[in-house]
C-alpha cells in the first residue's frame, strides 16, 4: 500500500507543524491551495518517518514527534497524482519544529510560513480545518514535561 506506482490506491503521510508561532503551511506547487506539508510513503520507511521527511523537504525545517509517541491527528482520504489520477490514504501527524523561518528545498514550493492558527483556518479548506483544530487542541494539551524542537511555548 506503499508503493506509489503498484496501485491506483496508496498511503501517504502529512504533519500539522506546529511551534512558537502557531503551524506552518505551504502552497502546493501543482493545486495551488495552502496545505500541510505531505507526500507519499518510501520503500522502507514508516509513515511518521515518511512525515518527518516530507517536512524537511517541502519546509527546510527539522521537525519531529512532540512526544513519546507519534501521535495521529487525521486519517483522510483523497484523489492525487496528476489528473487526480489515484487515491491517497493520507496519515497526518503532529511535528513540532523549532522556530526557524521555511526555507524548502530546491524543486518545492518556495511558498511556506508560519501561520496564526486562526489565520491558518482562514486559508485552509473544510478537512483542513478540522485537522489544525484537532492538532492545536492536541498541542495545547501537552504536558509541560515533554521534550522535543519548538516546544517552548504553547498556543
Amino acid at each position: 500500500p506503499c508503493d506509489q506506482h503498484a496501485d491506483p490506491v496508496h498511503v501517504t503521510a502529512s504533519a500539522i507543524v506546529v511551534g512558537v508561532r502557531g503551524t506552518v503551511l505551504h502552497r502546493h506547487r501543482l493545486l495551488g491551495r495552502w496545505l500541510q506539508p505531505g507526500g507519499h510513503v518510501e520503500a522502507g520507511e514508516s509513515p511518521v518517518e515518511a512525515a518527518c521527511r516530507e517536512v524537511a523537504e517541502e519546509t527546510g525545517l527539522a521537525a519531529d514527534c512532540p512526544d513519546t509517541a507519534p501521535l495521529l491527528v487525521r486519517i483522510d482520504v483523497h484523489r492525487g497524482g496528476a489528473g487526480l489520477s489515484h487515491t491517497h490514504l493520507d496519515l497526518c501527524y503532529l511535528l513540532a519544529a523549532p522556530d526557524a523561518d521555511p526555507t524548502p528545498a530546491t524543486g518545492e514550493s518556495p511558498d511556506a510560513s508560519w501561520w496564526d492558527w486562526d489565520d491558518a483556518r482562514t486559508v485552509a479548506d473544510e478537512p483542513l480545518r478540522s485537522a489544525l483544530d484537532a492538532a492545536r487542541l492536541a498541542w495545547t494539551g501537552l504536558s509541560s514535561k515533554v521534550t522535543g524542537p519548538g516546544l517552548d511555548a504553547r498556543p
